[in-house]
Parts: C-alpha cells; structure tokens; sequence
C-alpha cells in the first residue's frame, strides 16, 4: 500500500505541476507559462503519458523499483533543478536544430536518463517531465505540456531494468527494438527527403520561415544508434554503463516519439511530418548524447558509491 501511495502522489504532483503552471501563466497574463492551441488535447496526451507510467506500475508493483522515500524524493528534486537549469541554457540558442518546432540540441537529456537508472523510474519521469516544464519556462517558448510529458517517459523507461533481477536478460531484446525503431524512422526520413511520398503523406520542411531541415536530421538517429551498439558491446562487461545506455536509447525513442506523434492530432501534423519534422530533430541528437554522456555519469556515480561505501 505505501508504494501504490508513493507513486500515485507522485504521478498526481507532476500532472498537478503541469497544469497548475498553465492556470497561474493564464491568470497572471505570463506568456512564458502559457501552452499553445488545442491545450484540451496537449492535456490529454499528458493523461495518457500518466496513465502508460500508471498502467506499468499496476502491473509489477511488488518490485523494489517503486519504493519512493525521502530519498527518492530529493533525488526527484535535484533532477527537476539539473535538467530545468542545463535545458534553459541550451534552449533558443545558437544550437538550434531546424524542425517543425522549436528544438535544440540538448544534452541535459542525459540527467532524467541517468536519474531514471540509478534512482528509479518514478525519480527519471520526475526529473524529465518537471524539468522540461520549468526549462521550458525559463526559456520563454511557451509551455508544450506534451513534450513534458514524453521527456517524463524517456526517464521514467530508462529506470525500468530496476524491475529485473539480471539486467543483461533484457539487453538484447531492447537493442533489437530500438534498432528497428530507429531504421523505420530514418527511412521514412529518406523516403520523404526530396519530394512527397503517397505511403506516408507530404512533409512540411521548413520552420520559421526558410530553413531546411537538413541531412543532420535523418542521419542523426544513425549515428547515435551505431554509438549505442558500440557503447553495448565495448562494455559488455560493465552491466551498469551497457544496461544504462541501452534502456536510455529505448526511452528516448519511445518518449520523444509520444510527444512528436501526439503533435498529429495537436497540431494537425501529417504523420511523416511529425517524425521527419519533430521527431528525428530531437531524438537522434538525443541518443549521440545519451551514448555518450550517460556513461560518464554512470561511472562518475558508481565510483561514489565506492568511496562512500554503499
């Protein structure tokens, strides 16, 4: 019964946070805290970003993942802080990669990537879901609730292998998904790149105004997926860094991809545009950071935990 308390308070204070800062940005006339068109749906997508962590946790809630203490707690703190102060520098700066919206890169994904493995599921969809929304916010973008959400989701499945006794068992299995994932996306990239195609729809390819989205796009999710399988199997030895990387690349995948196909009913988005034009900009930047960031902070982690002796 303590778990079930524990993680429902906790999913309830993210979608609490999340809305409550839109009623005040509305109330007080604060731009930087207002969300965009169709906030009912933004709304909605965030219900059912919950409702998948909710459904998750129903179904293996006798695991010691869940337990959430005050240490879980603070760690959910510190994570929201990190990712919200390192994403407000990066965002709307000269980093910014051409896409239907407004994305930069980002390698403060790296944090709700690490908290969600070393601290729990519930602590990584903390620090990405809240972290996005206050950076964001500082940023002054406008608030994509949505986005929030499926940043929550790219931490909250990076903590999952907590949930298995032998971590290496679900390795492979998750590599294999992540792979197919990544080549379907940067087909349908390729197959969209010159000119409309009937299979997948016609591909908005600019942003504010005439800048293309570049080869950098669709190659990117390439690049950080060969990273990936180097990253696994260099260190196959080291469980923590290939199991960390690994379920990270499964996150990243899975969360941006909620929140760039969320933008279909959103924002009216085709289908491809959502992936060539939202998705494959955020997400293949994202997993060239995770393969490379993720293991510096796992190591850096562990060797604390050494000399601190727990």
């Amino acid at each position: 019964m303590k778990k079930i308390v524990g993680v429902v308070i906790a999913l309830v204070v993210i979608l609490a946070v999340m809305i409550l800062t839109v009623v005040i940005g509305n109330a007080l006339g604060i731009s930087r805290l207002q969300t965009g068109e169709n906030p009912i749906l933004r709304y909605a997508a965030v219900i059912v970003g919950v409702l998948i962590a909710l459904v998750i946790f129903l179904v293996t809630r006798e695991n010691k993942a869940w337990e959430i203490g005050t240490r879980q707690v603070v760690w959910m703190a510190i994570g929201a802080a990190l990712y919200a102060v390192f994403s407000w520098l990066f965002n709307g700066t000269v980093f910014v990669v051409p896409s239907l919206s407004q994305v930069s890169l980002r390698p403060a994904i790296a944090i709700p990537m690490f908290f969600g493995y070393a601290f729990g599921p519930v602590v990584g969809f903390f620090s990405g879901a809240v972290g996005n929304m206050f950076g964001d916010a500082l940023t002054g973008f406008g608030l994509s609730p949505q986005w929030s959400i499926g940043n929550g989701l790219v931490g909250f499945i990076a903590g999952l292998p907590l949930l298995f006794a032998d971590k290496k068992k679900s390795l492979n299995t998750v590599l294999g998904v992540g792979v197919v994932l990544s080549l379907i996306a940067a087909l349908i990239y390729f197959l969209n790149k010159t000119q409309p195609n009937m299979l997948f729809f016609d591909v908005p390819n600019n942003i504010f105004g005439d800048a293309q989205i570049t080869l950098f796009a669709g190659i990117s999710i390439i690049i950080g997926l060969i990273l990936v399988v180097i990253v696994r199997f260099v260190f196959g030895k080291n469980i923590d860094i290939a199991t960390a990387v690994t379920w990270s690349m499964l996150g990243n995948i899975l969360g941006i991809g909620f929140a760039a196909i969320s933008d279909i009913w959103i924002n009216g988005y085709t289908p491809a545009a959502a992936i060539v034009g939202e998705f494959l900009p955020a997400a293949g930047p994202n997993l060239i950071f995770a393969a490379i960031l993720v293991p510096l902070l796992v190591v850096a982690y562990v060797a604390v935990q050494r000399q601190s002796g727990r």
